[in-house]
């Protein structure tokens, strides 16, 4: 991790979970890390602990809506302005509401792509018009997905949440592809881990915490730092070295 000492990290959904263990990672590793979420209260937290804790980075929160293009562009411009661009983005923001298919709610369904789909690939764009404005060619793009993109739960409450992460697992293998049209050596990586112990299943599931809770208790779960790990492994390869998918779950999940 020693050659993305001082260089700029964007995570998004940085306030919680996965992108709160990921941002304090690469702010350890000495990254100047903007993390984005609708509230940055929690950011704001964490910049402070990592600060008291000697972290050799920087952590900067920014309140950004990922499901408003227009806040996500003026996002990039102010890290232009600041930082001069970004040299890694995590695309981690993602969100699951209960609208199965037969029944469920247009407005849940459009917020699923919005999130999981077109703020990923808007960030994406903005990350690679950052770092091709500036030569900047061993950058990274990292999506954090998920098990759900590579497989169907047999659950409707998850059947379009997972059709947004089968389109992540498809847009990554694209941005892989696209990137060596363009002879790059920018890299693209998808992360896909099973079931992670987070705050995710307690608001995928608001109405009902007894099947959250459940969801964590029935096995040995994965922890955010484990995909934090997961996401340090892939930034510290070598730059000629591409990993395409890391699929990660606990060992007692089936599927």
């Amino acid at each position: 991790m020693e050659r993305w000492k001082g260089r700029v990290a964007l995570v998004t959904g940085a306030s919680v979970g996965i992108g709160a263990a990921v941002t304090r990672a690469l702010v350890q590793q000495g990254m100047r890390v903007v993390g984005c979420a609708r509230n940055v209260d929690k950011i704001e937290k964490l910049a402070a602990e990592c600060q008291s804790a000697g972290f050799s980075g920087t952590l900067i929160p920014y309140k950004c809506d990922l499901s408003n293009e227009e806040e996500i562009l003026s996002m990039f411009s102010a890290i232009k302005t600041l930082h001069k661009g970004v040299d890694v983005c995590i695309n981690n923001a993602g969100l699951a509401h209960n609208e199965p298919l037969l029944s469920g709610k247009t407005e849940g369904w459009r917020n699923m792509i919005d999130v999981n789909v077109l703020a990923l690939s808007i960030c994406t764009r903005e990350a690679y018009k950052s770092m091709k404005e500036r030569d900047v060619d061993d950058g990274h793009i990292i999506n954090i997905n998920s098990m759900g993109g590579h497989r169907l739960v047999p659950s409707s409450d998850e059947h379009f949440y997972c059709a947004t992460k089968y389109a992540v697992t498809a847009l990554t293998e694209g941005i892989r592809q696209e990137l060596r049209e363009q002879r790059t050596h920018i890299r693209a990586t998808c992360i896909s881990p099973g079931i992670v112990e987070t705050e995710f299943a307690f608001r995928h599931h608001n109405s009902d915490p007894e099947k959250a809770a459940a969801a964590y208790e029935s096995i040995k779960c994965l922890k955010a730092d484990d995909v934090a790990n997961a996401v340090t492994f892939v930034l510290s390869s070598p730059p000629h070295v591409q990993i395409g998918d890391v699929q990660m779950r606990p060992v007692e999940q089936v599927l």
